[in-house]
C-alpha cells in the first residue's frame, strides 16, 4: 500500500508549489521582508530599558528622549511638520534587521503632534507605503513653561465655510490641561457644548456647522496648576460656502440671426443665496469684437437666488456665427454650458 501513495504525495507536492506558489512566490517574500502582518498593532516605546506597547497618547517629559520602535523591514516614518521642516539634528531614524527606530532628543513642546510607522510593501526594488496598515500615536511633550505648542504667527486667519467643520488648532503641550475658549470682543468665554462646538486635546476646537455668529477674533485659554495662557488669536472669516457647484442654463433670443440684426445670450444660475457667482464667456469673433454683458443678482425666493449674465451683440455680423459657451463658477468648482447661433442673410425685399 506504501508503493501506490508515494507517487500520489510526490505528485501533490509537485503540483501545489507550481499552482500555488508560481506567481505569490515574490509576494511571499516581499511580506517576509516587511512583517506587514506583525506590523498592524505593534508599537514600541524604549523605557529605561524596557519595551512598553503604546496606545492611542503618549506623554513624554520635554526635555526627555522619545524613541519608538515599529516592527517591520523596511518601515517609514510620518513626524509633525515642525519636526520636518525644522530638523537640527535632534531626529533620528534607523532602519534595523527586524524593526525601524525614532529617536527624538532634547524634547520640547513644539514635538507635540502624531507620529506615524508606516510598514512598506516591496517588489524588487519598488516600495510603496501601505497607508491602511499605519500604527499612529500622537505625543504629548509636556512643558511646565509652555502650555501651548509654540506658534511664529500672533494670529492666523480661518475661513468659515457653511457646513463644513472648522477647526481653531490651539494645540497643548499636556492633555491634563483644562482648555477653554473666548471671544476678545465683545470679551466672553464661548459656550462648548460638544455639539456646536466641541475640543478635542489632539486637535483643539472644532465648529462643526459654521454660522456668521461664529465670525470674529477668538482664541484658547490653558490652564494647569498655578499656570495659566493664552493661545494664538484666530481671525475667523465666514464665508457663505456654497453646497455644490452652480448649474447654468444657457439661451439664446434666437438660435438663428439676420445679417444687421441683434443678439442676447443669457445665462442663468438659480442657487443659494447669497453666494456669489462669476461668468465667463467664449464666442465667435471673441479676438475682433467687444460684446457688452450685464450680470445681476437677484432673490429667487426661498432662500434662492437668481444670477445672470446676459451677452449682447448688436448688429450682427458673419463672425458672429458659431457656439456661445458660458462658465459659471462659485467657490465649489464651475460648469460651462454653451449653445449654438447661425448667422442668415438678411431677406431681399419682394419686388412691387
Amino acid at each position: 500500500k506504501s508503493k501506490p501513495t508515494k507517487p500520489k504525495q510526490e505528485k501533490a507536492t509537485n503540483k501545489g508549489p507550481r499552482a500555488a506558489t508560481a506567481k505569490p512566490k515574490v509576494k511571499a517574500a516581499g511580506q517576509g521582508q516587511t512583517f506587514l502582518t506583525q506590523v498592524l498593532h505593534h508599537a514600541t516605546v524604549l523605557n529605561k530599558g524596557n519595551f512598553k506597547k503604546v496606545g492611542d497618547t503618549l506623554s513624554v517629559p520635554a526635555g526627555d528622549t522619545l524613541e519608538l520602535r515599529c516592527k517591520g523591514k523596511p518601515v517609514q516614518w510620518g513626524v509633525p511638520s515642525y519636526l520636518e521642516e525644522d530638523d537640527d539634528g535632534r531626529l533620528k531614524i534607523i532602519q534595523h534587521e527586524r524593526y525601524g527606530a525614532l529617536t527624538l532628543v532634547n524634547t520640547t513642546g513644539a514635538d507635540t503632534g502624531e507620529y506615524t510607522c508606516y510598514p512598506m510593501y516591496c517588489e524588487d526594488t519598488d516600495c510603496r507605503k501601505e497607508y491602511d496598515k499605519a500604527v499612529k500615536v500622537f505625543v504629548f511633550f509636556p512643558d511646565p513653561q509652555e502650555l501651548f505648542v509654540p506658534s511664529s504667527d500672533y494670529y492666523e486667519v480661518i475661513q468659515l465655510r457653511t457646513n463644513w467643520p472648522t477647526v481653531l488648532p490651539c494645540q497643548v503641550t499636556s492633555p491634563e490641561a483644562k482648555v477653554t475658549l473666548h471671544r476678545e470682543f465683545p470679551p466672553v468665554e464661548v459656550a462648548v457644548d460638544g455639539r456646536e462646538i466641541s475640543f478635542n486635546v489632539k486637535k483643539g476646537f472644532t465648529i462643526h456647522r459654521p454660522r456668521p455668529h461664529h465670525a470674529g477674533a477668538l482664541y484658547c485659554v490653558a490652564s494647569l496648576g498655578n499656570l495659566r495662557q493664552s493661545s494664538t488669536k484666530y481671525m475667523l472669516i465666514y464665508v457663505n460656502y456654497p453646497m455644490a457647484p452652480p448649474a447654468p442654463v444657457i439661451q439664446a433670443s434666437a438660435s438663428s440671426v439676420s445679417l444687421g440684426g441683434n443678439l442676447q445670450v443669457s445665462c442663468t444660475v438659480i442657487g443659494e443665496q447669497d453666494v456669489a457667482v462669476d461668468f465667463t464667456w467664449e464666442y465667435p469673433g471673441q479676438q475682433v469684437r467687444w460684446r457688452r454683458v450685464q450680470t445681476t443678482a437677484l432673490s429667487g425666493g426661498a432662500g434662492r437666488q437668481q444670477s445672470q449674465s446676459i451677452l449682447l451683440v448688436e448688429e450682427v455680423r458673419d463672425v458672429d456665427q458659431g457656439t456661445y459657451t458660458c462658465t459659471a463658477e462659485n467657490l465649489q468648482g464651475a460648469k460651462s454650458v454653451s449653445t449654438t447661433v447661425k448667422v442668415v442673410g438678411k431677406a431681399k425685399p419682394k419686388k412691387p
